[in-house]
């Protein structure tokens, strides 16, 4: 079953405050990672009436988001220089072929 992470606004809050504290540009910034661990269960008792007493859970998470400044955009390389690598076995096959032409 997939788990889906909506960061509220207290996360957001908090990460924008570290983000100001580390001096970095928050306009700059991505998500790079999000992920969400389950935190042991909290225990405690709600007293009902007639003296009994129910379970009162919380199950807590605990959510790491990881935050990258955006790199620049770098142009891609000419393909024409770029030079194809063989493995032996193939190269082997090609001098095979050549041999028997």
């Amino acid at each position: 079953m997939p788990m889906y992470v909506v960061p509220s606004h207290n996360h957001c809050r908090g990460l924008t405050a570290y983000v100001q504290a580390k001096g970095l540009d928050i306009k700059n910034l991505t998500i790079n990672h999000i992920q969400v661990n389950q935190a042991p269960k909290q225990r405690r008792r709600t007293y009902r009436a007639h003296g009994r007493i129910n379970a009162y859970m919380a199950s807590p998470c605990h959510i790491e988001i990881i935050v990258v400044e955006k790199d620049e955009a770098v142009s891609k390389a000419d393909d024409t220089k770029l030079v194809p690598k063989y493995t032996t076995r193939q190269l082997a096959r090609k001098r095979l072929l050549a041999a028997r032409q």
